[in-house]
């Protein structure tokens, strides 16, 4: 018996050095090739970007999915309903997704693009104000007034400068025509392929469940599954209610927006609403991009408007973080508010706006699950959490008290 177990024991030991040396071996192959290695992904990932496209729009509308489901006849046991229940709410979630983008696009474009003639219908009128303020406030200083009122500028050959450089441009843009073309048709037909292959998930997402639920019981441990489902779970569950609850804090904070604009009397208040919830998908800083946005154009009606439109966001800002925010979404990912800045700032220095949005929920499932482990270490320890030796100890120290006043009656 001895002699298997240390037998046993020398085999687990050359497994694991055998498992060492490989590992070594393929950093070692990965360093020297990594360029090559590199490309290799890029082209992998090229391939299927339509799936991880499909893939994560399957992921979003599924949300939806499940709550329309629960509102399409639930109690409802017959052929037709169970038939048409899950195609009927497919349409539904796309049919309302894309109403809402094409309502957004309808009130955010022609506004954006009125501004914008506002801009250079008023700009040199603005300027010629500026520099006559300028000049009036610097009596005392003649020579840099001098200066200032001999500025001059021919707007009529700036904007003849303008047309030749983009008249000179025009062959460049030609020349690289056929480029732009095939990037946009590459991207419109991964989208077109990701929303086919979205659908086709959430039409088959039951026996999806059920085939990979059979191969993880066929092929991997029953501790693996274990491990694996409360991975999952936790995930899911977080990427759920980030998801939901973001949804909801940017409703409310665009609807706040405009109202408080309303109130105040303050121009492009549905654009700059529609802006400030859209934007708000972006934690933390997304809101004040839309703000910035907003007051520029507003800016363009009136600054002093556009000053009371900053002070009354910051105003929002600071009722939508300390207030909204963590009972909408932060109470529901469970993530600190230093961990959430922390995941914005990471996410979006390494995967742009994508980054940002997707870097808190993870950031929270990665937080959950590393205090889940921890929680299992202190039980197998015997270790008494902080937070339960705390209380602990107070309890000790009012029932101390109470000896102490029973024993001085």
């Amino acid at each position: 018996m001895i002699c298997r177990k240390a037998a046993n024991m020398e085999k687990r030991e050359v497994k694991r050095y055998i498992f060492i040396a490989v590992l070594a071996i393929a950093v070692c192959v990965i360093c020297q090739n990594f360029s090559v290695i590199a490309s290799f992904v890029s082209i992998i990932l090229g391939a299927l970007k339509s799936l991880v496209i499909g893939f994560f729009i399957a992921y979003i509308f599924n949300i939806i999915l499940i709550r329309f489901e629960k509102l399409y006849f639930p109690k409802s046991t017959s052929k037709l309903a169970n038939l048409t229940r899950r195609p009927v709410c497919i349409a539904s979630a796309f049919a309302i997704t894309l109403a809402i983008i094409v309502l957004i696009l309808i009130i955010v474009i022609p506004e954006i693009a009125k501004a914008f003639g506002v801009i250079y219908s008023e700009l040199p009128d603005a300027f010629t104000t500026a520099k006559d303020f300028v000049t009036g406030k610097l009596n005392e200083y003649p020579q840099i007034q001098e200066k200032i009122s001999s500025l001059e500028f021919d707007w009529a050959d700036i904007a003849g400068k303008l047309s030749k450089l983009l008249t000179s441009g025009v062959a460049g843009i030609l020349s690289s025509a056929v480029g732009i073309i095939g990037g946009l048709t590459s991207t419109v037909t991964n989208l077109v392929l990701g929303v086919i292959f979205a659908i086709y998930l959430l039409m088959r997402k039951d026996k999806l469940i059920r085939d990979a639920n059979r191969i993880r019981r066929a092929y991997f441990s029953d501790d693996f599954n274990k491990k694996s489902a409360i991975v999952l779970k936790t995930a899911n569950t977080t990427f759920q209610s980030f998801f939901v609850g973001q949804f909801v804090e940017a409703i409310i904070l665009g609807s706040l927006c405009f109202i408080g604009m309303k109130l105040l009397k303050l121009p492009y208040a549905a654009m700059s609403g529609t802006l400030v919830g859209v934007t708000a998908f972006i934690p933390i800083v997304g809101a004040f991009l839309g703000a910035g946005i907003s007051a520029f154009i507003i800016l363009t009606v009136n600054p002093m408007q556009a000053l009371v439109f900053v002070i009354f966001l910051i105003i929002l800002q600071q009722l939508e973080g300390n207030i909204i925010y963590p009972k909408v979404v932060g109470g529901s990912i469970g993530l600190p508010s230093v961990w959430t800045l922390a995941a914005v700032t990471i996410g979006g220095g390494l995967f742009g706006v994508l980054g940002m949005i997707l870097g808190v929920p993870l950031t929270a499932t990665l937080y959950k699950l590393s205090f889940h482990a921890l929680e299992n270490k202190e039980s197998e320890l015997g270790i008494a959490p902080v937070e339960d030796s705390e209380k602990t100890s107070k309890k000790q120290k009012k029932s101390d008290k109470r000896k102490k006043t029973v024993s001085k009656k």
